[in-house]
């Protein structure tokens, strides 16, 4: 197998195809988070290159509505959030391959064999991976403030939760 196929294939194991699931920071992304006041945290989610940007803001969603219940508040409001797309350049190494063939030519007492040789060279390629990341500021509510607009934090966990089957 060649170097180049080999190359491929391990990027293709370590990707999976698949986007980056609800999971605390990993290899292939993940949400984390720092409380910064008892009612105040700064929630980031980052995705893999198959992750899609409506996802990654769905997931630190989902992870700020966690927290609001977790510290028995009920209702969270975004003070600030940005989102941004991290591109990042993958290269896969160049290879080459050679293949040859010998062929046996004349009569049985009198033969020889011919060798013929070909190599194949393939550059490098680089590709760019696309990460989407979520982050929010957010500030925790027992109950609904007057005048704010805030998130009902379990019906949002179980919206998300319902929409991505997460159990």
């Amino acid at each position: 197998m060649n170097a180049r196929l080999l190359s491929i294939l391990l990027l293709s194991t370590l990707c999976s195809g698949c986007a980056t699931p609800y999971q605390p920071t990993g290899f292939t992304g993940g949400y984390s988070e720092t409380q910064l006041a008892p009612d105040v945290f700064r929630v980031f989610f980052r995705g893999n290159g198959y992750t899609s940007g409506e996802r990654a803001q769905d997931f630190a969603l989902l992870r700020a509505a966690e927290l609001t219940l977790e510290g028995d508040f009920k209702h969270f409001a975004i003070i600030d959030e940005s989102s941004s797309t991290e591109v990042v350049p993958f290269t896969m190494p160049g290879s080459s391959q050679t293949t040859g063939s010998a062929h046996i030519q004349g009569s049985y007492r009198s033969s020889y064999v011919t060798y013929s040789e070909h190599t194949t060279y393939y550059p490098p390629e680089t590709y760019l991976v696309h990460r989407p990341r979520s982050e929010l500021l957010i500030r925790c509510f027992p109950d609904k403030p007057d005048g704010n607009f805030t998130f009902d934090a379990a019906f949002l966990q179980e919206s998300l939760n319902k929409k991505y089957k997460i159990e």
